[in-house]
């Protein structure tokens, strides 16, 4: 079966499968958890970024996203973040809800779903 390319695959996940002419990206956690919620939201659009680009896709043709705050309290914040990430008149379907993370340290984590 040749008819998906797996992007950074190891024994757990890929980071992102482009099939069918969409890309699926596993959620995506900021680097540096010592950061403010605006300072990881931006690290995490930015992988988002690189990987849209990897996989022949980019922010405006994002489908679809789902984004998980660990606090409600950093809605406000990360909605700056994003909206200004966002393109105008492109923007995606997206949820966004309060989870338990893995690290507690991690403020954010986003997947997406985008056409290629």
């Amino acid at each position: 079966m040749n008819d998906m390319t797996r992007i950074d695959q190891n024994q757990r996940r890929s980071r992102a499968i482009v099939h069918n002419g969409i890309v699926y990206t596993a959620g995506q956690v900021p680097d540096d958890m010592s950061l403010d919620i605006a300072g990881q939201a931006r690290q995490v659009l930015d992988k988002i970024d690189d990987l849209l680009k990897e996989a022949g896709s980019e922010r405006g043709r994002i489908l679809t996203a789902q984004v998980w705050l660990r606090t409600m309290e950093d809605f406000a914040a990360f909605n700056a973040v994003w909206d200004a990430w966002v393109v105008p008149g492109r923007t995606p379907t997206r949820c966004c809800g309060k989870v338990e993370m893995n690290n507690p340290a991690c403020r954010v984590e986003i997947l997406v779903t985008a056409a290629v």
